[in-house]
């Protein structure tokens, strides 16, 4: 498998060169984001943001004496949220690409629970790339969220990203 794409190995400005060098990478790791840590602080938000007040997830002594996880865990989705920035970080980034946005996510698997306190990252594999009218494109990526697990890194959630890239020339091409 090729090594991740890096964004030096990018063709110059031009969204036609752009997809065509994205296209010569489907089936290969495009990115990896920066480790991002899932502490108590962080899923209490997360249970306030969205209602989801479940003991697993806000009690730490409750969820310690009446779970096998010894403590809280993340919300599936919460893992699932950190995705969009972590494709963010992960992708390379070209001076033709205006946006980024999130068109859905399929066949989400959640693997493992992730317990307060893990870090997590995201890793990138282009599966597609689909010009779409109106300077714009669809990128398929398989995505993993990967926990720390000691020595080890497991993977906690699997999903299928559709991202749409809207393109155009740079303001300083020809």
């Amino acid at each position: 498998m090729p090594a991740p794409l890096p964004a030096a190995a990018l063709p110059p400005p031009g969204p036609t060169a752009f997809l065509a060098a994205l296209r010569e990478r489907v089936g290969t790791r495009i990115g990896t984001s920066a480790w991002t840590l899932i502490d108590q602080a962080r899923i209490d938000l997360f249970a306030q943001a969205t209602g989801d007040h479940q003991f697993v997830h806000v009690d730490p002594v409750r969820a310690a004496a009446e779970t096998p996880y010894g403590g809280t865990v993340a919300h599936g989705y919460l893992t699932l949220s950190i995705l969009g920035a972590a494709a963010g970080e992960a992708l390379p980034a070209h001076p033709c690409i205006r946006a980024v946005l999130n068109l859905g996510a399929d066949r989400v698997r959640f693997l493992a629970p992730v317990p307060s306190g893990t870090r997590l990252r995201g890793t990138f594999t282009l599966t597609s790339v689909t010009a779409l009218p109106e300077g714009k494109a669809a990128l398929r990526l398989a995505a993993s969220v990967e926990a720390e697990a000691g020595e080890a890194v497991r993977s906690v959630l699997a999903a299928d990203l559709t991202l749409m890239l809207v393109l155009a020339e740079p303001e300083n091409s020809a």
